[in-house]
């Protein structure tokens, strides 16, 4: 049989003197508490990663080059200014251009049946659209056919995401309301991330729009899309195109800029969050404290014997210390793996690509070892300066 005084790692936990033994509640609970703190911070830092990895697909989808220009104030005369009709083809010339189109909104209201109360309001715009808005934006056709050049000159429509959501229709064919005048859906969008706007709407032919709408063919938005290249070029020209008296008069953004404002708010919520994880750790580091320190006054007896059969104060130093870096590396390993586990889920069912850093597993455990060592350095002195008679005498 092995000497106290010469017992290894594995000797200790396989006859029973690692000491850990005493108390499994209290052993588990420790563990449980730097597990939380570094599930929480790896769930954090890689739901933030995955979400980064959404919007950068979407970005790479969708482009960062459309450029949106709307009506501001007019010094001037203090109201929004009003664009041509042909503001669409004038972008359309200037250099680095890609594409350009143009809505206008409507001011009637959109209805499922005309019963439906009038002074309820339907919350849905209907938008007179060009034909190449579509392919501008990028919008996706869900069912059925976006406009043409034979239906946008009469009564049909084409419902955004959000609008068929609301008005309960999934596919073309039904009817909707547009100025108590039945329009018949041809199709129906996908969600569109970078002009959230128009999933609200419902889209009429530009000429149908001026022949049954009472439209007069003032554009209200328009969508340009620039060569990547020429973005910077083309985005303070817009405005002076649209409207030479007072460009300062016109809005022009670029619609990535919301998705990237989003994500920025996103950050700060993360930080918020891996603030809270940071103190679960802490109280996690506490606990490791606090049951190396009962495990010394518990095991005093088990200190004396080993001491008075050889073992050096650095043994002692040596096998408290251990015990305290291997309960945080399993609470650190543990906690990464529910980290992870809790990242995957979320990512899975929210559609996004699943991206957990490796840093963010390494830092984890390499931090739970750190503040286990800390923890457990006190508890392993004062275990090895316990004189061996007094030990054996407590118990």
């Amino acid at each position: 049989m092995l000497s106290p005084a010469r017992m290894s790692l594995a000797d200790l936990m396989r006859t029973g003197g690692f000491g850990l033994r005493t108390r499994p509640t209290r052993v588990f609970l420790s563990a449980l508490g730097i597990a939380i703190g570094i599930a929480a911070m790896v769930s954090v830092v890689g739901i933030s990663t995955s979400s980064q990895a959404q919007l950068q697909q979407t970005l790479d989808r969708l482009g960062t080059n459309m450029l949106t220009a709307k009506p501001g104030t007019s010094m001037a005369t203090g109201t929004p200014p009003k664009f041509p009709e042909q503001s669409a083809a004038m972008l359309g010339r200037v250099e680095g251009v890609e594409s350009a189109t143009a809505v206008g909104k409507l001011d009637q209201g959109v209805y499922r049946n005309d019963r439906v109360p009038r002074t309820q309001g339907s919350g849905i715009t209907p938008l007179a659209a060009q034909e190449n808005l579509l392919e501008t934006v990028r919008g996706h056709v869900r069912s059925g056919r976006w406009l043409n050049g034979a239906t946008s000159r009469y009564p049909v429509t084409v419902l955004g995401a959000q609008t068929a959501a609301r008005l309960g229709i999934t596919e073309p064919g039904r009817q909707v309301l547009i100025a108590d005048r039945p329009f018949t859906v041809a199709g129906i969008l996908d969600a569109m991330p970078l002009t959230p706007d128009l999933d609200h709407a419902a889209f009429v032919g530009w000429d149908a729009a001026k022949r049954y709408l009472g439209f007069d063919g003032t554009p209200e938005t328009l969508y340009t899309r620039a060569e990547k290249t020429s973005v910077e070029q083309v985005r303070p020209l817009i405005a002076g195109t649209l409207h030479p008296q007072e460009p300062s008069a016109v809005e022009v953004s670029n619609a990535a800029d919301a998705l990237l404002a989003q994500r920025a708010g996103e950050q700060a919520f993360t930080g918020m969050l891996l603030g809270l994880g940071a103190v679960a750790l802490l109280v996690g580091g506490i606990g490791v404290a606090n049951t190396m320190v009962i495990s010394v006054l518990e095991r005093r007896g088990e200190v004396g014997l080993r001491r008075s059969m050889g073992a050096t104060r650095g043994q002692i130093r040596g096998q408290f210390l251990t015990e305290s870096l291997l309960l945080s590396a399993l609470g650190g390993a543990g906690g990464a793996l529910l980290g992870t586990a809790a990242t995957a889920v979320f990512a899975l069912v929210q559609g996004w690509p699943v991206v957990v850093p490796a840093w963010t597993l390494a830092g984890g455990i390499g931090t739970t070892v750190l503040i286990g060592g800390l923890a457990g350095l006190y508890p392993a002195v004062r275990a090895s300066r316990l004189p061996p008679t007094a030990a054996l005498a407590a118990t």
